[in-house]
């Protein structure tokens, strides 16, 4: 049974990067621009298969440049528009990613890690692009960044990724990985329908063309977008520019505009950052983690609770802006906190930033040899206590 007939149904056997992919369409997505790579190359499959039939747009480019070249441009011209790929694809798109901050042009960018650095291993999982997600371009820059740990969830945040690209016109970044991406796990139907969720699209001009100013900012600090072949002419660059879009040379206007771009994602933070929290409220060891290694971490939770070590899991599923403020809160309560990752250490980074303040100690349970870290991995490192 294909993906059409499977739709259908009132319940799905769905793949994590189908259930993305139908995330996107439900969030009214029309555009997408993509080449093939493993692991992600199922979202670009299925978008190929069922954007037509809603009138949008598939391009499969000839790189990953294009390609996110090409999703600025539909957005430009007044798509919801996506790609998809995975780290040797997603550092090719990084100048682009800093283009489209700094000319606020929203777009969903979904990143299913693998191995690396370089092409590293196609089929294996990773979470080592964490960092690049967050500070990937150069220079102070907006993103807002999701990583989810569950098929369901998945879906909802690729139609939250959309609706906060639009409202606050910034590129959305969702970090997948091999194992949630090529997940399998049934889903009923209702769990699947964007119906219920209130769909955000960006707010355009309320003023006729010749009195359109392109960065105006004296109502909020997302400014108004229009859309090319709308009648409204606008500049659109990657340099420092003014309200009217065209750029200027000058330090306070340099400095008034990159704050505005940080703080229009920093004083929003309520409105978009997402956490999970289990058994944290008698905790004294804490696990800190995200991704497909939560899934792991939740039932090395469980597994301690019964040994009587009263564990608790925070996890962050918007790593950009991250829930730095409820996590200081929690470790305040905690004697350890332990932050098993596929990587080297990128999260427990973060972790020590956050906490430094509180001065607890953070232990980094680590895995780099293209396999996932395993509960009975974490329940071990943790009844050593090191």
């Amino acid at each position: 049974m294909g993906f059409e007939e499977d739709v259908k149904q009132k319940r799905l056997f769905l793949q994590g990067n189908e259930a993305c992919a139908l995330g996107a369409l439900s969030a009214g997505c029309t555009f997408f621009a993509g080449y093939p790579i493993t692991p992600s190359s199922e979202i670009a499959e299925v978008m190929a298969k069922e954007l037509p039939k809603v009138g949008g747009k598939f391009v499969q480019m000839e790189d990953e440049i294009a390609s996110i070249s090409a999703v600025i441009g539909a957005s430009l011209a007044g798509m919801k528009a996506c790609t998809a790929t995975s780290g040797p694809g997603f550092s090719l798109m990084q100048e682009n990613i800093g283009y489209a901050s700094m000319a606020e042009v929203p777009c969903v960018i979904i990143n299913v890690m693998r191995g690396g650095p370089s092409t590293g291993s196609p089929t294996s999982p990773s979470q080592a692009d964490l960092m690049q997600a967050k500070w990937g371009t150069h220079g102070d820059h907006p993103v807002i960044v999701f990583a989810p740990a569950y098929i369901s969830e998945i879906f909802i945040d690729t139609v939250h990724a959309f609706n906060l690209a639009e409202k606050y016109r910034v590129p959305v970044i969702m970090l997948l990985d091999e194992v949630i991406g090529h997940m399998r796990a049934r889903m009923d139907k209702v769990r699947l329908d964007a119906s219920q969720m209130k769909l955000c699209s960006r707010r355009g001009p309320v003023v006729p063309p010749e009195k359109f100013v392109p960065y105006d900012v004296s109502e909020s600090k997302i400014p108004p977008m229009a859309a090319y072949g709308e009648g409204y002419r606008f500049h659109t660059t990657g340099l420092i520019h003014d309200h009217t879009g065209f750029p200027v040379n000058d330090g306070d206007t340099a400095e008034r505009e990159t704050l505005r771009l940080m703080q229009k994602i920093y004083d929003n933070e309520d409105d978009i950052i997402e956490s999970e929290e289990y058994f944290t409220e008698d905790m004294e060891i804490m696990i800190c983690t995200f991704g497909s290694t939560a899934r792991s971490a939740k039932v090395a939770v469980n597994k301690l609770r019964d040994d009587g070590i009263k564990a608790g899991l925070f996890r962050a599923i918007t790593i950009t802006p991250f829930p730095r403020k409820r996590l200081r809160e929690l470790a305040i309560k905690v004697d350890k906190i332990f932050v098993p990752e596929m990587n080297l250490g990128q999260l427990r980074l973060i972790l020590e930033r956050v906490t430094r303040p509180v001065q607890v100690p953070i232990i980094g349970i680590n895995r780099i040899n293209l396999a996932p870290i395993s509960p009975q991995e974490i329940y071990e490192r943790i009844k050593k206590g090191e």
